[in-house]
Formats: structure tokens, sequence, C-alpha cells
């Protein structure tokens, strides 16, 4: 069992700047980074809205640098997954991965949540060659393309108007023949020119040769399939945070969220939360950024308030209780 000042679960943007701020307060961070570092930006072809980069870079180079950033303030990142958490006792609390179990005197939680996914063939073959869970992200590269919307909801509405911005085209695909969104936003979606709607429609493929040429879909009424030509597909049917792991420990909404105060504090004192498990909102790199730097400096502050309440450094690893 190994004790150790602050363990960071997750490796995306807020959790590799959550390192690198703790990093410099000399604390030796673990970050438990999954078994991909970065996280889902790892896997975006080109970020083009983070700020200092105006010539964009991928996803895999940023992560690359804050990785570099990190490490350079001696952080310590493990290519290991998260089993088990114990924060019922206080601090320190108890991590588990596959090979290792910690006592943390904090812990940051910066898991992320996922995008849903269709589950259809073509989904991942195509990702990040025609296939986005992000039009703010993505919607750039679509500039005079036809492009199809999934989804009925307030996030898939807000997508399709940002994307007129770019694409010839947004034909909004739903498998009901009303809308969820808002009144407001539903407005706004049928009086723009631009969009399109394909109700009571599924998606059942995605096609494509080397990128995405088009879609094929079933009508659920009539049974009735077609194909759409199209060279983008905006998946928007939700999200799940990856918060599973700490039920029953940590608080969170009804969706999933881990639920934090304006200092990323949850409801467990010296356990704090950054970026998509905590925000349900922008979801946006940047924001998680200062999200994870917003968690790292109260994680510091917690640390040196409690710092006569933990047990000492250099004693026996023992659970806590």
């Amino acid at each position: 069992m190994r004790r150790e000042r602050v363990v960071i679960i997750g490796s995306g943007p807020a959790g590799l700047t959550a390192a690198i701020y703790t990093g410099r307060a000399q604390l030796k961070p673990v970050v438990i980074a999954g078994n991909l570092i970065g996280g889902q930006v790892a896997l975006t072809s080109e970020v083009e809205n983070y700020p200092g980069f105006p010539e964009g870079l991928s996803g895999a180079e940023l992560v690359e640098r804050l990785q570099q950033h990190a490490e350079k303030f001696e952080a310590e990142i493990v290519l290991d997954e998260v089993t088990e958490v114990d924060f019922t006792k206080g601090s320190p609390f108890t991590v588990k991965t596959h090979s290792e179990e910690y006592l943390a005197d904090t812990v940051i939680v910066t898991i992320g949540a996922n995008p849903r996914e269709l589950k259809v063939p073509g989904e991942r073959e195509f990702l990040g060659r025609g296939v986005s869970y992000c039009g703010t992200c993505d919607g750039f590269f679509f500039r005079g393309k036809p492009i199809v919307v999934v989804g009925g909801g307030d996030s898939a509405l807000e997508e399709s108007l940002f994307l007129t911005k770019f694409a010839t085209s947004v034909n909004v695909i739903h498998r009901r023949d009303e809308l969820r969104g808002g009144v407001q936003l539903q407005k706004r979606a049928f009086n723009n020119d631009k969009i399109s709607f394909t109700w009571d429609s599924v998606i059942e493929e995605i096609l494509g040769d080397g990128a995405v040429t088009g879609v094929r879909v079933r009508n659920v009424k009539t049974g009735e399939i077609s194909e759409i030509p199209t060279e983008g597909v905006f998946i928007f049917i939700g999200h799940d945070p990856n918060s599973w792991l700490f039920e029953g420990q940590l608080e969170t909404n009804d969706d999933g969220y881990v639920i934090t105060d304006a200092r990323k504090t949850t409801s467990v004192p010296g356990v704090f939360a950054a970026g998509e498990i905590q925000d349900q909102v922008w979801r946006q790199v940047s924001t998680s950024v200062g999200q994870g730097a917003s968690a790292a400096m109260a994680a510091i502050h917690w640390l040196e308030t409690h710092e006569d309440e933990l047990q000492p450094q250099d004693a026996e690893a023992q659970p806590a209780g």
C-alpha cells in the first residue's frame, strides 16, 4: 500500500492540469490515467479553439504537452484503472487499482463523462473522419459541407444552430415526431433555412470510404430504409458521467454528475472534482483546464489547513479508521 499526498483519478485536461498545479506545490501527485492518457481529447483529430494555439494542434499533441508539463513538476502518471475507492472514513482515502492500493491525503476526481453512442456500424470506424460528438469542437472542419445531427433535445438543437455557421445544410434526425428541446430553441431551429428534419427515424449504419459519405436510416413507424448523403454525423443523445465508481460515496445530481461547490469540493471534505465528471454544461478542453486548476488549488489549501490532523507521511501505511 502506497501513501501519497495527492492522487488524481483521470488524465484528461482537468487531471493533467491538476497534476501541474499540485506538482508545482511539491506534492508529487500520482495520476491514475486509465488505459489512455488524455481521455477523449487524445482521440480528437484537431483542436483549434484552445487559447494560445491559433495554428491548432491535434488532441494527441495537446495531451503530450500537458503530460510533459505535469512530469516536469514530478507528477507520476500511471497507466492503470481505479477499481474501488473508500471515501467513507475520511483522509487518508483508499484508492485501489488493478495492480496497486493507495492511501491518499487528498483525491481529485477528473474521470470525465462519455458521450452516448448510437452503437451502429461505422460509428467508431469514422470517429474523427466525419463522426463527432462536439459541434463546438469540430464544426469548423465542415465548412461548405452537408451534415446530419442525431437527437432532439436541447443539446442537439443548440449544436444544430451553431453548426449552421459552417455547414451548407443540417438535417436533424430524430426517432420521434416531435422535439424534446426547449420551445425557444425549437422556434429558432424551425425558422432556420439551413435546418431540416427527418422524423421518426433512426440511423442503422454510418456509410463511408475513408471518411463519412452518408447514413442509412430506418423509419421506426413504416420500417422503410433510405440513405441520406452527408459528410458529417454529429451525435447528441446525451452523456454518461463515469460516476459509478463513487456510488454511495460522493453526492451526485439526478443525472449522475458529481456535485461540487465553487471551490470544486465534493460532499466529502478532502475530495475534489473537476472536468466533465462534474460539468454537465460546457464540456470544453479550456473549461476543464480551468476547473482542474481550481480543484488543485483547493486541494493544496485543504492540505495546508488540515496538516496537523493528517497521519504522518512516514508512518506505516494503514487504512484510515
